[in-house]
């Protein structure tokens, strides 16, 4: 949890031009480990914003919280080092 924490912060630090497809990988690999599975119905098609970020979460859904901590941090290293690059 303390390693997932702790990216959780680097992820906080990724550039601008981290695209909105990783962000969302991130964003439901981030509710699948602290949630669960989705909890909340999906948002109406006029909410494109939060739809796209519920989405990225079903995606996810069936992941242990475990599982989906590992891979969030895997994915906030491989995004690190890409910037880096």
């Amino acid at each position: 949890m303390e390693e997932f924490d702790e990216h959780a912060e680097k992820a906080k630090t990724l550039p601008e031009s981290t695209t909105n497809e990783n962000k969302l990988i991130l964003y439901g690999l981030f509710k699948q480990a602290i949630v669960g599975d989705v909890n909340t119905s999906r948002p109406g098609i006029f909410n494109m914003r939060d739809r796209a970020k519920w989405d990225a979460w079903k995606a996810v859904e069936g992941k242990s919280k475990e599982e989906a901590m590992g891979d969030y941090i895997t994915k906030v290293k491989q995004l690190l080092e890409e910037a880096s690059a």
